[in-house]
């Protein structure tokens, strides 16, 4: 809790970068089971003649901001391509080699059907991967991007 202007002003962070708080005045209760009131603006937060979409700019130059997105990309990029390339072979083996894709492995299981279902079995764990990366990679810093810019447009003008 921060003290201004005789008010108590509470800075909510919460280290589950999911948590999706409400915005102020949306009927968050304030404890005493009424409508809690706006929060005032943060010291040290936008000067005046400051618009919101002047300070999305600002951060989207920032190098925080860049760093997000060139790790973002690092990781979608190339699963992207794998993953197209592998789903393209597979589509070309069905068509273009259907010798090949008929041809039994286990009893009535072809190399068709476990080729299909690897293209399933690569898509969750493209998935899991995709969401461990961003977990371990990106959520933590697009985090403190989005706690700064929230501090950074709290009054600015519209």
């Amino acid at each position: 809790m921060e003290k201004e202007a005789g008010r108590e002003a509470a800075v909510t962070r919460l280290d589950d970068p999911w948590y999706d708080a409400l915005a102020p005045g949306w009927g968050e209760r304030d404890g005493t089971g009424t409508v809690a009131a706006d929060a005032p603006p943060v010291p040290g937060g936008p000067r005046s003649g400051h618009s919101a979409a002047d300070i999305y700019r600002e951060v989207q130059r920032s190098e925080a901001f860049r760093e997000v997105r060139r790790r973002y990309r690092r990781f979608v990029v190339p699963a992207t391509v794998a993953f197209l390339l592998w789903y393209l072979a597979y589509v070309v083996a069905a068509t273009g080699a259907p010798g090949l894709m008929a041809r039994p492995v286990a009893g009535a299981v072809n190399v068709a059907m476990v080729a299909g279902l690897g293209q399933f079995l690569t898509t969750f764990l493209l998935t899991w991967a995709y969401a461990r990366h961003a977990r371990l990679r990106r959520d933590r810093a697009a985090l403190e991007l989005r706690w700064e810019t929230q501090d950074l447009t709290r009054g600015a003008e519209r």
